[in-house]
This record gives C-alpha cells, sequence and structure tokens, in this order.
C-alpha cells in the first residue's frame, strides 16, 4: 500500500491491523501505529471521513496489540483515546481476560458502567463470563446475572449460554440449569452447554439424559458428541458409547480430532483397548493428543507391553514427540517393563529439550523406582528446578517401595517444610511405610490424621492398606473390625487384603469368612478361592481344599496364571510353570533341575504357610 497509489484511509488501516492481530505480526502492527501517529494530520483518511471512521482503527489497534499480548501498548492506546465506544471496553476487556489479569478486567468493567456511562453490550457481558472460571467467583456470576435480567439481556441467546457456562465453571450446576430452563429460544451451543457443563460435573447419568431429549431438537455438533461420550466413560455405559459411536458416524464425525480422543477414552475407561487401538489406527493424523490417550488407556488397563510397543512404533515413524507422550509411556512403564528402554526414552526426553519438564521428571521418578533404581529415583528428583506435591509424592512411593521407612518420613517431614501440602497419594504411601516396619500405632495416626488435621477423607484404598498393615501384624480381628465399622465394606479390596493376611498366617477362621465376603461381592475373583485354598492346605484339610477347587471349577472361575520374568540385552523373557514356549527352555528347565538339586542337598526347612500349593486347574 505504501509503494501504490491507493488512498490509506480507515478501511484499509483497520483491515491491515486485524490481519496483524490474527497473525500475531507485533513487528507489522507497531510500524503501522507509528506511520499513524506520525502521520496523522496528513494522511488521506477519505472525504467522507468522521470521527466513528478514525475510532475504528484506534479500536482495530488496541485489539491487535492485546492479540499480540501487548497488553501495555493496548492500555497505552486505550488512554490516549479521548472518546471511547462499547468496542474500545470490550477489546481492552477482552485482552486483559487473554492475558489472565482478571482483577484489571473487572476494573476496566467497572469503570466503563460508572465513570464513563458507556452502555454495555451482549460481547462486554460474554467477555466478564468468561472470565468467571472459579468458586471463588460465583458471587460474581450472580451479580452479573442480575444486571443481565434487569437490562433486558436474558433473551439474548449468547449471553444466556456464557452465563451457562459460567455457573458450570464456578461449580453451580443447579444455578445453570436454571437459566437453562428459563430461556425462550435454544440453539446447539446452549443444548451443548448443558451437556458438557454436566458431564464436567460429573453429573454423567443426567448428561446422558439431556443428549437424548436434545437429539429431537436440534442437530448436535462435535462438541456434543465429545461430551455424552464423556458422561459414558464416567458412568462406564458401553452399550451408550456404541449407540454414541453409531451416530457419530452416521453423523460424519467420526474424523473430528475431538470426537475421536474421546471415542478412545470412552473405550479405554470400558477396558476395550481393542476398539480403542481400532479407533487410534483409523485416524488420518494421528496427533498427539491421541496418542497420549490411547498410551494413557493401556497404562490403565494393564497393558504396559502394548502402550511401551506403540510408543516405539511411533517414535519410529516419525510421529512428533512432545513432553504429554512422554509422561504417558513413562507411566506405562512396570515391574515387566524393558529398563533399558526406560533409559531410552530418559535420552529421547533430554534430546528434545523437555528433560527439565515436570511431569516428565515426575513420570521417570516412577519409571525408575518400579524398574528396582532408587538412586536414579533420587538423582531426577534433586535435579529438577521446581518440584510439585506430584514429585514428592512420587518420590515418597518410591522409597515406601522399597522398604525405606524412615527416608519416607524424612521427605514427608521436608515436603511440609517446602510449603507442599500433602494428598491422599502422601498418605497412601506413609501407610505402606509403616506395613514394612510393623508400626500398626504409627498407620492407625496416620490415619486418622487426614482426616482431623488435614481435612481429607480416606478412600477405600488407605482402609484396604491399613488392614494389610494389621494384617501383617497378626492383627486380624481388629483388621476385621475395622472393614465391618466402615459403611463401604462391600468393597472386594477390604476383603482381600485380609484374606491375604489370614493366608500369611494360616487363619482358617478368619479367613473363610473373608473369603465368603469376598465372594459375595465379587463371584469371579478368582484370588478369594486360590487364598482360601491355600489355607486349608497348610493346615493339611485336604478335603476342604479339593471342595473349594470344586466349586471354583463349577463357577468357571480360572486361576489367574503366574508368571516370572528377566531382562537379557533389552529383552524381556518371560516364564510360565511347566510352558515349553521359550526357544530356550530345554536348556533352562536343565539348569532349573540342577539348580533344585543343590537345593534339595542344602536341606533347607520350608515354611508350609508361604507354600503356595498348585491347584492344578
Amino acid at each position: 500500500m505504501r509503494n501504490v497509489a491507493l488512498p490509506l484511509n480507515c478501511a484499509y488501516l483497520s483491515s491491515v491491523l486485524s490481519l496483524c492481530g490474527r497473525e500475531n505480526n507485533y513487528r507489522l502492527g507497531s510500524s503501522l501505529h507509528a506511520a499513524i501517529v506520525k502521520n496523522a494530520n496528513d494522511l488521506n483518511f477519505g472525504s467522507h471521513t468522521n470521527h466513528r471512521d478514525v475510532m475504528v482503527v484506534w479500536n482495530a489497534l488496541i485489539s491487535m496489540y492485546c492479540k499480540c499480548h501487548k497488553l501495555c501498548d493496548a492500555t497505552k492506546v486505550f488512554d490516549e483515546m479521548r472518546v471511547r465506544d462499547s468496542v474500545s471496553w470490550n477489546s481492552i476487556i477482552s485482552g486483559c481476560s487473554m492475558k489472565g489479569e482478571f482483577e484489571r478486567a473487572f476494573g476496566y468493567f467497572r469503570r466503563m458502567c460508572h465513570f464513563d456511562m458507556c452502555p454495555f453490550d451482549h460481547a462486554t457481558l460474554t467477555t466478564i463470563l468468561s472470565i468467571c472460571a472459579e468458586k471463588e467467583l460465583l458471587y460474581v456470576c450472580g451479580m452479573m446475572h442480575a444486571l443481565i435480567v434487569s437490562n433486558g439481556y436474558e433473551r439474548e441467546v449468547p449471553v444466556g449460554n456464557a452465563l451457562i457456562t459460567a455457573y458450570f465453571r464456578c461449580g453451580c450446576p443447579t444455578s445453570a440449569k436454571k437459566v437453562f430452563d428459563g430461556f425462550f429460544e435454544r440453539n446447539v451451543i446452549t443444548w451443548t452447554a448443558m451437556v458438557s457443563g454436566l458431564a464436567q460435573s460429573r453429573l454423567w447419568k443426567e448428561s446422558l439424559v439431556l443428549f437424548q431429549e436434545m437429539r429431537f431438537m436440534v442437530e448436535a455438533n462435535s462438541l456434543t458428541y465429545s461430551s455424552s461420550l464423556q458422561a459414558c466413560s464416567g458412568l462406564l455405559a458401553i452399550e451408550e458409547g456404541q449407540q454414541i459411536h453409531g451416530l457419530v458416524v452416521k453423523s460424519g464425525f467420526e474424523q473430528d480430532l475431538c470426537v475421536e480422543g474421546s471415542l478412545m477414552d470412552m473405550y479405554s475407561k470400558c477396558c476395550l483397548m481393542d476398539d480403542a487401538l481400532r479407533i487410534f489406527r483409523s485416524c488420518r493424523e494421528p496427533d498427539g493428543i491421541s496418542l497420549t490417550v490411547i498410551l494413557v488407556g493401556f497404562a490403565q488397563n494393564g497393558s504396559e507391553e502394548r502402550a511401551v510397543e506403540l510408543f516405539a512404533e511411533m517414535v519410529g515413524a516419525g510421529i512428533w514427540i512432545d513432553a504429554n507422550m512422554v509422561s504417558a509411556v513413562l507411566g506405562a512403564f512396570g515391574v515387566s517393563a524393558p529398563f533399558a528402554l526406560g533409559r531410552q526414552i530418559h535420552s529421547l526426553a533430554v534430546k528434545k529439550c523437555f528433560g527439565s519438564n515436570i511431569f516428565v521428571c515426575n513420570g521417570l521418578i516412577n519409571m525408575y523406582s518400579k524398574c528396582g533404581e532408587l538412586r536414579d529415583s533420587i538423582k531426577v528428583f534433586n535435579q529438577m528446578v521446581s518440584k510439585n506435591s506430584v514429585s514428592w509424592n512420587s518420590l515418597i512411593a518410591a522409597f515406601a517401595r522399597h522398604g525405606h521407612a524412615m527416608e519416607v518420613f524424612q521427605l514427608y517431614e521436608s515436603m511440609k517444610e517446602e510449603g507442599i501440602k500433602p494428598s491422599d497419594v502422601t498418605f497412601l504411601s506413609l501407610i505402606h511405610a509403616c506395613s514394612h516396619v510393623g508400626s500398626t500405632e504409627k498407620g492407625i495416626e496416620i490415619l486418622n490424621s487426614m482426616s482431623s488435621d488435614h481435612g481429607i477423607e480416606p478412600r477405600i484404598e488407605h482402609y484396604a492398606s491399613i488392614v494389610d498393615l494389621l494384617g501383617r501384624a497378626g492383627l486380624l480381628d481388629d483388621a476385621r473390625r475395622i472393614i465391618e465399622e466402615l459403611p463401604t465394606k462391600t468393597d472386594p479390596l477390604l476383603w482381600q487384603a485380609l484374606l491375604g493376611a489370614c493366608s500369611i498366617h494360616g487363619n482358617v477362621e478368619i479367613g473363610k469368612y473373608a473369603a465368603e465376603q469376598l465372594l459375595l461381592v465379587a463371584p469371579e475373583c478368582s484370588a478369594a478361592y486360590v487364598l482360601l485354598a491355600n489355607i486349608y492346605s497348610s493346615e493339611g484339610r485336604w478335603e476342604e481344599r479339593a471342595g473349594i477347587i470344586k466349586k471354583m471349577k463349577e463357577m468357571g472361575v480360572k486361576k489367574d496364571t503366574g508368571m516370572s520374568w528377566v531382562e537379557v540385552e533389552k529383552e524381556i523373557h518371560v516364564f510360565v510353570v511347566d510352558s515349553r514356549v521359550h526357544p530356550q527352555a530345554e536348556m533352562i528347565n536343565e539348569v532349573l533341575s540342577q539348580l533344585a538339586a543343590v537345593v534339595s542337598d542344602q536341606k533347607n526347612v520350608l515354611d508350609k504357610r508361604l507354600i503356595l500349593y498348585d491347584l492344578e486347574l
């Protein structure tokens, strides 16, 4: 434009400034600003130029600076304006919101209403409502709601949609529902705001019911489908999820990235990893989010090896790897994962310059700990520039996993001195550490302090750990009493912990009672049959043992296959009793025979209570 004979008028300037904002071209935008100031008197704004046209240019400047994240420059332009309209105020309020300076945005809104006496519009209201995303700002939502009604904006659909979203973000779904019910007109955004808000508020059943109602009113969009699938994930409602999957295909949204991610998450949560993987494979261009979702799904479903294999495949295929993917695959590492590959992933993270990423470091601490390398876990922790509660919990869990109880409590004290508040995960590790040293009184004290000192309600996992702690110490009656006093005593995790303790101590009476309770709540649980059979075996009660095995066969319950593994030259070798699958099975069995002969010569006395008898199933 500067090199051709075209008039440099307001329309051209505002268009170019708008483009600079969209493209984040601060250099060109600020240059245009300099040219405008320098040539303000000489520029040809056209014969019909008025103050309104000039204001459009200044508003475009404010918007450009805000979109380029230069709020100070935007503020200077705003303060220099002699006359401002609602667009000027909306632009500066929006800029403060984008920058995260919410108090400043509210300050401008107050100035707009009280001092400048400029009438706000629906854009102002939606911008202010978009800031309300915390429970502490619920009162602001109420004030804005009153302002909306008093000024007659309650019939404006965009304003109502923003109000619904704001109420959900502030943790008040009841108020959001009242706004929704009072709507005279609802579009797809209105319905989607409710379906999405209910799902994110963990009101999954209500979200699905509303989605079904919505289908008869408006056509759903990709966000609606994603939100309804999120509700299915929360409810583990696979049948409803598959029906929505059919609707997605029918509506042509199966290639939408958000919908694909929600489908994978739903199938993963419902333990159908083959279906989740099929969705992933059908992606035209798998991105970081979809890969992270599938990796987390494999890890949560106990398919750690498949997660590691898929990650290695994606790296080999040249897909872009980010910190979230590395964190997800590190979370899949268990005791059977190849440690050499874990080292390689650590090297990859360092090479790609996110080795200091806090989530990656937390994953490395867990990975090294699970692979038996506690020193490396400590080294990663000590090298972290910043640490969060997960970092401390990961290292505390690492020491607890390796049986270093004293270090666990020392770390706990250091964590509090650093101002990091303990979470429920922290106390789980503390109780676990007490189990290793047999400190029952300390474990009970920690459990009681959770609610009394820290306001954290213990979960089933905490009570199961206490049952395990008391059981290991031989206090089986106390362990049983704790379970029976709980309102949620039907959880199989509790009875399984008690039954395991009875198996160690050979207590037939309480063991039988625990097994019966466990089978009532989880009749398909093989552990109940196996552990009870071992209790009978340790007492020489072979008839009762045979009865348990017979009942197990009648119920069609199969014993989980026991296995062991070893890593040799970056490869994991898995072994099962009497298996001949391994290519070196003959040589391995020959060495085992030699070892058995050595053990026999030593005339070792075995503790019969600790023998896991073969159930011959």
